[in-house]
C-alpha cells in the first residue's frame, strides 16, 4: 500500500508530539512493508521527521502569510516565492513569534479550511498536481481536522480515500475571537464530511471531539499514539540523582509555570534542597517573555542553581534527558488529546505524575506507570511530586509498570497494525462502490 501522509511540520524550534507521532507512524508503516510519503506543509518538519526522499515543504508559511495579510504579495515574481520557500528562511520563520499561534490568524485558518473556494487555491492545485503526478498514493492521510480544506480537490483529483488524525484540534481554534470560533468547527464539520475515516488519538478526545464536529459513527477508528519500546533503554531509579523533568514546549499553556510554581513550594521544605529542575523541549520567540518572567522568580527563590534550562532536545540528547531524571510532569493547563512526551518517559523507566484533565487518566491508567492529581495547581502538584521523589521502592515500582505498559498497550507497531486496519477498511468501502 502506498500511503501519503501530509504533515504540518514545526521547523525542529519545538518539541512537537504531533510532528513526532506522525514520524512514528511512519517508520512503523514502512516495517511492515507499506510506502510511505511524508508530506509537509508549512514548515520543514522535526529533526526526528526526516526522510530521504526530497519532498518540498508546501503552503510554504511566510507566502502563506504574506498573501493573507497583503494582497500585493499574492502577484510576486515565481523567484521570491521559491526564495521564501526555502528551508533556511522555513527555519528562521519557525523560531519568530506566531508561527504556532493561532490567534490573529483566525481569517487564514478559514481561507484554508475553504481549499479550492479559499485564497490559498494556487498552492492547492500545486499540492494536488504533485501528488497525481509523482506521489500516486492509494490513502491520503491528514494529520489533522484543520486541513480538512483539501479534502473536496484531493478526492476530485485522485479518487482516492482519505483519513483524518484527530488530535488538539481544539487548542488551536479555542484560542481564536469568539467571532470565529464556532465558524472553524462548524467549517472542519463541513469539510469533513468527504474525510473516509477520523482516527481520534484517544478515547477522550473521539468523545470531546464529537461534541465540537457533526461526524458520523463509522467514521471514528480510535488508533492510540505509540513508540517503540526499544528505542528506549531505562536506567534504574536508584541510580539518579533526585531530578523532577519536564519535556514539552516551554510555554504557559503546557503548565511550565505550575510546574516552576510547584518546585519552589517543595523547596521551602530543606529536606528537599538537593532536588533539581529540568527543562527541555524548545520553545518559540512567543514564548520569550514568559520563560523571562519564570527564571526571574526562580532568581527571587534563589533556586536559579537548581533549575537547569536544557536547550537541546532531539536525538541522542533527548534520550540523555530521560538517563537523568527520576519522574516527569508536564502539567498542560487543559488537558491534551494523549501527550507523546508520556509514552516516552514511560519507555525510558520514568514515571509521569500528570493531571486529572483530558487523556492523562486514560494512558497512566492503560500502562500503570505514573500517578494522577487534581486539581491542576501547584500545590496539589507539590504534594504529588514530594510524595514521589525520595520514594525509590515506589518510583521504581512505577518504572517497571511504565516500561511494560508501553509494551503492552502502546508499542508503535502493534498500533501501526490497527492503522493499517482502517486503511483496509477504507480501501474495501472504496472498491464495494465501483
Amino acid at each position: 500500500m502506498k500511503i501519503a501522509h501530509i504533515i504540518p511540520g514545526s521547523g525542529g524550534s519545538f518539541y512537537c508530539g504531533n510532528c513526532l507521532r506522525d514520524s512514528k507512524y511512519v517508520k512503523a508503516l514502512k516495517d511492515l512493508g507499506h510506502q510511505v510519503i511524508k508530506v509537509p506543509m508549512y514548515l520543514p518538519l522535526f529533526d526526528d521527521a526526516h526522510d530521504l526522499e526530497e519532498v518540498p515543504v508546501f503552503y510554504g508559511a511566510v507566502n502563506l502569510y504574506l498573501k493573507q495579510r497583503f494582497p500585493l504579495f499574492r502577484h510576486m515574481p515565481a523567484f521570491v516565492e521559491h526564495a521564501l520557500d526555502s528551508k533556511s528562511v522555513l527555519h528562521l520563520a519557525a523560531r519568530k513569534a506566531g508561527s504556532t499561534r493561532a490567534k490573529g490568524l483566525e481569517e487564514m485558518t478559514l481561507s484554508m479550511l475553504l481549499g479550492e473556494e479559499g485564497l490559498q487555491k494556487a498552492e492547492l492545485d500545486r499540492m494536488v498536481d504533485w501528488l497525481v503526478n509523482e506521489a500516486k498514493p492509494d490513502v491520503i492521510h491528514l494529520s489533522n481536522a484543520l486541513l480538512l480544506g483539501l479534502v473536496r480537490t484531493i478526492k476530485e483529483r485522485l479518487k482516492v480515500p482519505v483519513v483524518c488524525s484527530l488530535q488538539d484540534e481544539d487548542i488551536w481554534v479555542d484560542v481564536m475571537s469568539d467571532q470565529h470560533r464556532q465558524e472553524v468547527w462548524d467549517l472542519m464539520s463541513e469539510r469533513g464530511k468527504g474525510v473516509d475515516a477520523f482516527i481520534p488519538v484517544s478515547d477522550y478526545y473521539a468523545g470531546y471531539v464529537r461534541t465540537r464536529m457533526k461526524i458520523r459513527d463509522e467514521q471514528l477508528h480510535t488508533v492510540h499514539i505509540g513508540v517503540d519500546p526499544y528505542d528506549y533503554s531505562p536506567v534504574k531509579i536508584s541510580a539518579k540523582k533526585p531530578a523532577i523533568g519536564y519535556i514539552s514546549r516551554m510555554c504557559e499553556e503546557n503548565g511550565l509555570e505550575v510546574l516552576v510554581d510547584a518546585y519552589l513550594l517543595l523547596m521551602q521544605n530543606p529536606r528537599f534542597s538537593e532536588v533539581t529542575l529540568q527543562i527541555t523541549g524548545g520553545k518559540t520567540d512567543d514564548d520569550t517573555q514568559f520563560i523571562k518572567e519564570l527564571k526571574k522568580k526562580i532568581s527571587e527563590a534563589n533556586l536559579s542553581a537548581n533549575v537547569f534550562w536544557i536547550e537541546e532536545f532531539e536525538g541522542e540528547e533527548r534520550l540523555n534527558f530521560y538517563d537523568t531524571v527520576r519522574l516527569i510532569s508536564v502539567p498542560v493547563l487543559n488537558g491534551e488529546a494523549f501527550g507523546l512526551y508520556q509514552l516516552e518517559a514511560m519507555a525510558s523507566g520514568i514515571p509521569m505524575v500528570q493531571p486529572a484533565l483530558g487523556a492523562f487518566p486514560e494512558v497512566i491508567g492503560a500502562s500503570g506507570g505514573g500517578l494522577i492529581y487534581g486539581p491542576n495547581d501547584a500545590a496539589h502538584l507539590s504534594e504529588a511530586l514530594a510524595s514521589l521523589i525520595f520514594d525509590e521502592e515506589k518510583l521504581e515500582a512505577l518504572s517497571v509498570a511504565g516500561v511494560e505498559g508501553v509494551k503492552t498497550h502502546f508499542d508503535i507497531h502493534k498500533q501501526a497494525k490497527k492503522m493499517v486496519e482502517v486503511y483496509d477498511q477504507v480501501l474495501s468501502n472504496k472498491s464495494s462502490k465501483i
